[in-house]
């Protein structure tokens, strides 16, 4: 049964998904979700196949002035166009799916009140890289939500990685560590990650916790660990912003498990903004 959490008031209803590999990735994943669509000309001869799925479910779509794409995205960094979309709702994980991921050995990503929307995007994008398709936020008035500003960062990444919110960390934790080996993040304390070689618990994968940018774990977050690790430098700086010590330990904890198809799909939704072509499931076929 998913762990109870006191919720705030709901969000936006909707989520502007800017440029081109974003907008491919929410048309492939969940073209459904697609409410309105605006570009650019340059954009404009690009999209046929957004446009007739457009066409055939009678949705809005039009190329409009820079300055009226700059209005509907609320940013300059639009990549000349955007995707009204419904924003995906989020829950506490069941039981049963826990159990589930443990079964396939799908490693799980968690973030203790990570609190820059883009640190959350670029998080997602590298999740979504090596196959991370399930991340948990913390419902807490510091931890960034799936916003714009995350889905432009992600590049697409957020259309792979399925994202679960829940109370208090610790108090998941008791629910967690009966199915995946805990091991948290810090800035200085526990194994140095190039001493340390990649966790492995027999029959339970990883859950990965990362903390804020300024402050790092939650104490108690993080004596709810089973491994703590951190990224040894030279010490000329004090830390790795989190997004980027998020690629090298995803990669550390990923080790040699086989990549899931999450990631592959996603490089095929990068392949679409690099010109490559992909059909968009659930839409028209792939134009020449």
């Amino acid at each position: 049964m998913p762990l109870p959490a006191t919720r705030p008031p709901a969000p936006p209803r909707a989520v502007n998904v800017c440029g081109f590999a974003a907008v491919a990735a929410a048309f492939g994943r969940r073209p459904k979700c697609v409410q309105r669509l605006f570009f650019d000309a340059e954009r404009g001869r690009r999209a046929g196949d957004f446009c007739s799925w457009m066409a055939q479910e009678r949705r809005i779509y039009r190329q409009v002035e820079p300055a009226e794409l700059e209005r509907i995205a609320g940013t300059i960094h639009h990549g000349g166009i955007v995707a009204v979309t419904e924003r995906p709702a989020l829950r506490a994980p069941k039981f049963r799916e826990l159990v589930d991921w443990q079964q396939a050995g799908e490693p799980v990503l968690l973030l203790d009140r990570v609190g820059n929307p883009h640190n959350l995007g670029a998080i997602a994008r590298t999740a979504a890289f090596f196959g991370w398709s399930k991340m948990i936020l913390p419902r807490h008035p510091q931890q960034a939500q799936p916003n714009d500003a995350a889905y432009r960062i992600a590049e697409g990444g957020l259309e792979h990685v399925q994202v679960f919110e829940v109370g208090p960390l610790v108090a998941f934790f008791k629910l967690l560590r009966n199915h995946f080996l805990i091991v948290g993040a810090t800035a200085n304390g526990g194994k140095r990650l190039d001493l340390a070689r990649p966790p492995r618990a027999p029959g339970r994968p990883v859950a990965l916790v990362l903390g804020n940018e300024e402050t790092g774990l939650d104490p108690r977050v993080a004596g709810g660990c089973e491994l703590l690790v951190h990224i040894g430098g030279v010490g000329a700086v004090e830390s790795l912003n989190v997004s980027a010590a998020a690629a090298i330990l995803i990669h550390w904890a990923t080790g040699k498990r086989e990549r899931r198809p999450a990631g592959e799909k996603l490089a095929a939704a990068i392949a679409v903004a690099e010109g490559e072509g992909m059909p968009v499931a659930g839409g028209p076929p792939k134009t020449k």
